[in-house]
């Protein structure tokens, strides 16, 4: 493998970045994990938009043009030959005098790291091993005014209390805010399903909405759902009839426990399964697994997923 450091391709075993950087040092940086799709990143615009925010919270510019960063991640993606793969884009403030204010003068480190995935799509197997089995925890999320939630930097420590709590068999955490409301997972963002529609915790609430959550969010309206986003406690959710989670590399996963009670998938999560893969299809393969009468097929599975017959259990 190759890696894409500060403007060349390195051997991974070589790949590094220097002690005194700041992403290293205090976790001053900004980073995207993307999935690319038949050799094209899927929402790059939104990545690249969310990027420079996260710089901006943080207080510096990365300075670089979003095509030139899209052509470091083609140039890595091509130099492994990987059409399908994760890709992971971080930028930091640099290196700069061991202090913790950080100087004005900003000389960015900009790293890309990728590794293979299966083809998306219709017929993709998915990364997952199987439903997540998920467990709240004690770990909460801070206040936005502590740690501004849509930012997307390499200050994971709140993700890392909460994973080190679960128990052998869980594979994600569910964190609340300081008043208990449900917002997200370690790396994924919720959604349940009950007999109102879909739902999913707000922006509002300190958490990171997701790319892959607001591609969902818009499956979900074209296909007629129902969709709330709200402050919810945790029994809402351990009483769902369906949940799942989200995020790039997974896409849409199934739930299958939530604290040990069954909640699993079911038709709305199925549904959007597949409106998402048969987007994908046509957005980066040009349709070429898609049946001439997919349309149609679409428009009949869409008819039991109406709030009124979810009566089935289904999240950065």
């Amino acid at each position: 493998m190759r890696y894409h450091v500060d403007g060349d391709l390195v051997p991974a075993e070589d790949a590094s970045v220097s002690v005194r950087d700041r992403g290293f040092q205090y976790g001053d940086a900004a980073f995207e994990t993307m999935r690319a799709y038949g050799g094209d990143v899927f929402e790059w615009d939104a990545h690249a938009t969310r990027l420079r925010r996260s710089c901006d919270t943080l207080g510096f510019d990365h300075g670089f043009s979003d095509d030139e960063l899209r052509r470091r991640i083609d140039e890595t993606l091509a130099a492994n030959d990987l059409t399908e793969a994760y890709v992971k884009l971080s930028v930091t403030r640099g290196i700069q005098p061991g202090t913790l204010a950080p100087q004005p003068e900003v000389d960015p480190t900009v790293v890309v790291v990728v590794k293979p995935l299966p083809r998306g799509g219709n017929g993709s197997e998915p990364v997952w091993d199987g439903p997540a089995v998920l467990q709240t925890t004690k770990t909460r999320k801070p206040p936005a005014n502590a740690l501004p939630p849509h930012a997307k930097t390499h200050n994971y420590l709140n993700g890392i209390l909460a994973r080190n709590e679960l128990v052998a068999g869980a594979d994600e955490a569910i964190l609340r805010d300081q008043e208990g409301n449900v917002c997200e997972g370690a790396t994924s963002n919720l959604f349940f399903v009950n007999e109102h529609g879909l739902h999913t915790p707000s922006a509002e609430l300190p958490l990171l909405p997701g790319i892959t959550r607001k591609v969902v969010l818009e499956l979900a309206d074209e296909e007629g759902i129902p969709v709330w986003e709200d402050r919810y406690a945790l029994e809402d959710v351990r009483t769902a009839d369906e949940a799942f989670l989200t995020n790039s590399t997974w896409e849409i996963r199934p739930v299958a426990t939530v604290d040990g009670l069954d909640v699993g998938g079911g038709p709305v999560t199925d549904l959007l399964r597949s409106t998402f893969d048969t987007l994908v299809e046509r957005r980066h393969y040009s349709g070429e697994r898609l049946e001439p009468d997919s349309s149609e097929t679409a428009e009949s599975v869409s008819e039991p997923s109406s709030t009124e017959s979810a009566d089935e259990s289904s999240m950065e």
